[in-house]
């Protein structure tokens, strides 16, 4: 994690779990991360629609010109990365894991700016996953930042954040690749023998 509003909202996250896979939402206490709450969100789940956002701090509105509340996350999305993005957070939700991405876009003149987006799941009324508190964070902010809206956002690198919940250390980041890979929502292992391995038989 390069960007600090994603290290600092990290370092919450994983101190408020302790040794638990996630925190409970109401954990989540805005004024602890105020000097970072501009870039950070909370999508809910909602069965038939996917996530949306619930909460979306300025600098994310600002992103795409408008409030975001209640709108589809993965709508935000370039085709090519939209399907990605929804499989991305049914990993995070189904499989307690965090992840940290880089991400891209363009102006309305075609100017570029990246982003380092964060995912982390939360609990939410007993309900594991129910919630997810993120970070959008630009790299820079340009003299157009919050005037000239991205229209859609195209995902890049994408990395897990390991599964040790140890609460004075932060858990490793993992590589998707190859050591998994998104399919139909989860995160699979390639595995097995090959042809060359087949145990001999008599």
């Amino acid at each position: 994690m390069k960007h600090p509003s994603s290290r600092v909202l990290f370092d919450y996250w994983n101190a408020r779990r302790g040794r638990r896979p996630m925190p409970e939402r109401g954990e989540i206490e805005p004024g602890a991360i105020r000097q970072v709450l501009a870039d950070t969100f909370i999508l809910a789940l909602d069965p038939r629609a996917g996530h949306s956002f619930r909460i979306a701090g300025t600098r994310v509105c600002a992103i795409f010109g408008r409030e975001l509340k209640s709108e589809s996350f993965a709508d935000f999305w370039t085709p090519e990365s939209h399907q990605v993005v929804r499989d991305l957070l049914t990993v995070v939700t189904h499989e307690s894991i965090g992840a940290v991405a880089g991400a891209s876009g363009r102006n309305r003149e075609g100017v570029a700016l990246d982003f380092e987006l964060v995912l982390l799941p939360l609990s939410h009324r007993g309900h594991s996953g129910a919630r997810v508190l993120g970070a959008l964070a630009p790299a820079e902010r340009p003299a157009w930042f919050g005037t000239s809206a991205i229209d859609r956002l195209s995902l890049g690198t994408l990395r897990y954040l390991g599964p040790e919940a140890v609460a004075a250390e932060a858990p490793p980041i993992l590589p998707v690749m190859p050591r998994g890979r998104i399919r139909h929502g989860l995160l699979v292992y390639d595995g097995g023998q090959s042809s060359e391995q087949r145990a001999p038989t008599d």
